[in-house]
């Protein structure tokens, strides 16, 4: 093979639908408002085709306020290999984990996705007095007046605010708990309808930039072609020339073998068969950004192909511009591949 030092190996760094159902927090002009009854059911099989392309860089937030408490969800979505869900929860909320993790698992396929949660009381509980406590505290104020004389009795506002004397009035618990979950999981089903389709208009954004890429490719692989016809016919004519002359000074070389020698030394100059997978290659990615719908690891896959065609097309090149050419192609297909990585 003819190597070329002037192009070497490339480096190569290499939906919504969920389960839940009951109250959920809808989305207003001026954010949310008061939870509204709804049910959500996960995307039919058949209708995947339909997909569009979508990113896995994504930003969605979401609040209300429940049971007395106020809350807000944030999820950021950012490029990862597999579908990587990191859960931030305030102590007393891992119950709720497993749901939402089902949840997340049926509206996204790839992607490390960070999901915080933050909870704060809406308001001060309710206080009321420890009659064992108020007892206790009294017979000691009682028996301290007792012991001297003269002083005023106890008054009720200091008894009350001994330490201990009132304390949260109980609530339901199991109610409370239960609407506050229940709120919160609808919450964390509305940001993840949020999260796809921030990732879904990225993903219209990233096809408009990918086909500009793969109409650059195209026009690039058209210049290489017309640059390199002639170079299997130019490559055997100059071996021929120089073989003629070393047989004028060494007459013994058998002709046949030399002829031979030249014939396969042409062939592998011949980089039509580079251009021809390469074409095709470019005709698969366009069907891949048609398809849209989870796409993304064909497509890193499919820009290797690429990257080892163009790396052929510069070891085979016997010409400075079909170099050159083969330089430019190398450099648009490693901006194409940066931005495959975007690609859920």
């Amino acid at each position: 093979m003819i190597n070329n030092p002037m192009c070497g190996e490339a480096k190569a760094n290499y939906q919504p639908g969920n389960a839940f159902s009951g109250q959920r927090p809808t989305l207003s002009a001026g954010g949310m408002t008061d939870a509204a009854p709804l049910r959500r059911t996960a995307p039919q099989a058949g209708n995947e085709s339909m997909g569009v392309l979508a990113s896995m860089t994504g930003f969605a937030r979401t609040d209300g306020v429940a049971a007395g408490l106020s809350w807000a969800w944030e999820l950021r979505s950012v490029n990862g290999r597999g579908l990587d869900l990191r859960l931030r929860l305030p102590p007393g909320w891992d119950a709720i984990e497993p749901a939402l993790r089902e949840a997340a698992g049926k509206a996204l396929r790839r992607g490390n996705v960070a999901a915080t949660l933050t909870v704060k009381r809406e308001q001060e509980p309710r206080l009321t007095p420890d009659p064992a406590a108020l007892e206790q505290a009294l017979a000691l104020v009682l028996a301290l007046q007792a012991r001297i004389p003269g002083s005023p009795p106890p008054r009720a506002e200091a008894l009350l605010a001994l330490p201990g004397v009132l304390r949260p009035a109980a609530e339901p618990e199991e109610t409370r708990t239960e609407a506050a979950a229940a709120a919160l999981r609808a919450g964390f089903a509305a940001a993840l309808d949020a999260l796809v389709a921030a990732r879904a208009a990225e993903g219209a954004r990233l096809a408009a930039t990918l086909t500009g890429m793969l109409d650059e490719i195209a026009a690039l692989r058209e210049t290489a072609a017309a640059q390199a016809a002639d170079q299997p016919a130019q490559q055997r004519a100059r071996l021929m020339e120089n073989l003629a002359a070393l047989l004028r000074e060494t007459p013994s070389l058998p002709e046949d073998r030399i002829a031979q020698e030249v014939a396969l030394l042409a062939a592998r100059s011949d980089v039509r068969e580079e251009l021809d997978r390469l074409d095709s290659h470019i005709a698969a990615a366009r069907a891949l950004l048609a398809e849209g719908t989870a796409v993304g690891r064909r497509f890193d896959f499919l820009v290797q192909e690429f990257n080892r065609e163009a790396n052929t097309l510069c070891s085979k090149s016997a010409a400075t511009a079909l170099t050159a050419t083969g330089l430019k192609l190398k450099a648009a297909i490693e901006q194409l591949r940066e931005q495959v990585q975007n690609i859920e």
